[in-house]
């Protein structure tokens, strides 16, 4: 009996930290291994930019951050994918109707 409430807090632990972390380390080394030339990725260090190469042993990639300037990083280093930004909403030729205050 001295037992179950030890035994009930190591399961409510793993339940709500070790599973849920271990589900997004297996989900950051699935995106790591997926990466290809052209994705655009940010790096631990809060670069932004686009894969142009990714060398044959697999741990050095090659991110083109700006025309003309590429740095060599680790795989590792990349924390996730970015997504392409949306084109802003082209700005209507009506001009806006006014608005009576009551």
């Amino acid at each position: 009996m001295q037992m179950a409430p030890l035994v009930l807090i190591f399961v409510v632990f793993y339940v709500l930290v070790i599973r849920p972390q271990s589900k997004k380390a297996k989900e950051v080394q699935n995106m790591l291994k997926e990466l290809k030339k052209g994705d655009d990725v940010v790096t631990q260090g809060g670069v932004i930019g686009r894969i142009t190469g990714i060398k044959d042993g697999g741990d050095e990639v090659t991110l083109q951050v700006q025309e003309g300037v590429r740095l060599r990083i680790l795989r590792s280093s990349i924390t996730g994918l970015r997504k392409a930004a949306e084109k802003p909403a082209e700005k209507s030729s009506e001009s806006p109707k006014d608005v009576k205050a009551s």
